[in-house]
């Protein structure tokens, strides 16, 4: 396979219409079934916390903190992950996600007692911080340019699929007996994690991981299977060689020198103590989206939705978690907007757009809560707060919630991006923890109203982050990402240069005039 310089993959691609890669469609679908379970965990939690309070006669604080701190667990999953795929690669971590999973849903199922389901909580937490590190950087490193961000998205398609089939299991199982209904709930989440480890290893691994181990020969054959053509797989091949320092002369596993950094050593010093100025300005909009994405609120909604719309009149528990079936619908439909646009039109006019649809439906929800608050009657008012809670998290769904994932995996460079991505995931984990351990409390000292009205304040700072500071990716190659933010950077510093010389000029001018210097020129 001789290696030859073409044009850039992005080029290649954005001047024909851009094929369907059937295999790479596969492989990013496989990979994005992991989320599954990651939804499904966060979201059975929001019906089976009813049954668990009545059953384990636990307080309304640790119904909070049960419900929420899986985020917090999955920081462990998050922070190892990145580490443990430049180890053992890849596709081996999914399936480890998978194993984890399996473990998670099982303790939750049989505890006695409200340690025993923590400890459950704890496991299946860090395998949704495995599951959300590696996904999207596998499906990012298995993708052609030209479908990148859609086969991205997927992650997202199925993490909302989870959360639904979360929703679906609490109505399900929510007329059984209340100390078998709310086992049988996180049970059921044991058995999707054995079909999708033996779908994962059908897999080809990441030909990027391939050829950090100085696997060519293997890497090559991946290239070709993923490519929109052989030019693009040359292409990706020799770009992936150039990021590593690999020279071009090197066309099999034989002839590749030994590599440095083919196990991730090295890389925490370079992403967090000397970054260069791009790998700097690309790990604040990684973690900065993340943390938006998260601190919207949109994990309190989904998990106390029940709450949410029992203020808004729906009393029945059964009536209340067969809405929060139309949340997880609505959230699942509409994350296909985002997958059938996001290599249409970009990634920031659908961040822009899903931003100004959650803070217009942020303050409306907290608007109509208002109104029930003073007038319980007021029937139209109680419908708006269901719709706008369809809103918003439909709002989410055609934006932040697949392209936080697709933009952080995506703009990271290669030798940074497991561990960097593991960075962003600790992050939204984080926010999201923060957010719905705290959501009861926050509501009972600023009203639930309150609360919403602080997500929308915190949406609003996220539109602006988005605005400023995030580079249209679309069409690009991954290893183009780090010119791209060097650029922006380069550009900015000879802006802010122009502006502290024109201020100079300026107060220059202005002794001048003071002096009577200019004066006297303008006479001679």
């Amino acid at each position: 396979m001789n290696i030859e310089k073409t044009n850039s993959p992005a080029e290649a691609t954005m001047s024909k219409k851009p094929t369907r890669n059937k295999y790479a469609i596969a492989c990013a679908l496989l990979a994005s079934m992991t989320c599954v379970l990651s939804g499904y965990d966060v979201a059975v939690m929001s019906g089976a916390q009813i049954y668990i309070q009545k059953n384990l006669h636990i307080s309304d604080t640790q119904i909070e903190i049960l419900a929420g701190i899986i985020n917090l667990f999955s920081l462990v999953g998050s922070l190892a992950a990145g580490r443990t795929s430049d180890w053992i690669g890849r596709r081996y971590t999914m399936v480890l996600a998978a194993a984890i999973f399996f473990v998670g849903a099982l303790l939750m199922g049989i505890a006695p007692n409200y340690a025993i389901l923590m400890l459950g909580r704890f496991v299946a937490g860090v395998g949704v911080g495995y599951a959300l590190t590696i996904a999207p950087v596998y499906t990012a490193e298995v993708s052609p340019a030209s479908l990148r961000g859609c086969l991205t998205s997927f992650m997202e398609v199925f993490a909302n699929s989870g959360i639904l089939l979360g929703y679906v299991a609490n109505f399900a199982f929510a007329k059984l007996p209340i100390n078998l209904n709310w086992r049988l709930m996180f049970l059921a989440g044991a058995i999707p994690p054995v079909f999708l480890a033996a779908g994962v290893l059908a897999m080809p691994e990441s030909p990027r991981w391939l050829v950090m181990q100085g696997r060519l020969d293997e890497a090559k054959r991946v290239l070709l299977k993923t490519s929109d053509s052989t030019e693009e797989a040359e292409q990706r091949l020799l770009d992936i060689k150039h990021t590593l320092g690999i020279p071009d002369d090197c066309t099999d596993d034989k002839s590749v020198p030994m590599l440095k950094r083919s196990r991730g050593e090295g890389v925490w010093k370079e992403l967090l103590i000397h970054p260069t100025p791009s790998v700097r300005r690309i790990l604040i909009a990684a973690l900065g989206l993340q943390f938006f994405q998260q601190a919207s609120g949109i994990d309190s909604v989904v998990l106390y939705s029940p709450r949410v719309f029992e203020k808004a009149g729906i009393k029945s528990d059964n009536n209340s978690l067969g809405a929060t079936v139309a949340v997880g619908f609505c959230k699942t439909a509409f994350i296909l907007v985002a997958v059938f646009f996001v290599d249409r039109v970009g990634r920031r006019p659908l961040l822009l757009a899903s931003s100004a649809g959650m803070i217009i439906s942020l303050l409306t929800l907290g608007s109509s809560l208002t109104i029930i608050d003073h007038y319980p009657h007021k029937k139209w008012a109680g419908a708006l707060s269901i719709t706008m809670v369809l809103t918003f998290v439909a709002s989410f769904a055609i934006g932040y919630g697949p392209l936080a994932w697709v933009y952080s995996s995506e703009i990271l460079p290669l030798r940074l991006r497991a561990q960097g991505a593991s960075m962003g995931t600790a992050v939204n984990r984080i926010t999201s923890g923060v957010i719905t351990m705290t959501f009861i409390s926050l509501y009972k000292a600023i009203t639930i109203a309150g609360s919403f009205f602080l997500y929308a304040g915190v949406a609003t700072v996220g539109v602006i982050f988005v605005y400023f500071f995030l580079p249209e990716t679309r069409g690009r190659s991954l290893e183009d990402m780090e010119v791209l933010f060097k650029k922006v950077a380069d550009e900015n510093v000879v802006k802010q240069n122009k502006e502290v010389a024109s201020v100079f000029v300026g107060n220059e001018m202005d002794q001048k005039r003071e002096s009577g210097e200019l004066d006297v020129a303008a006479k001679g």
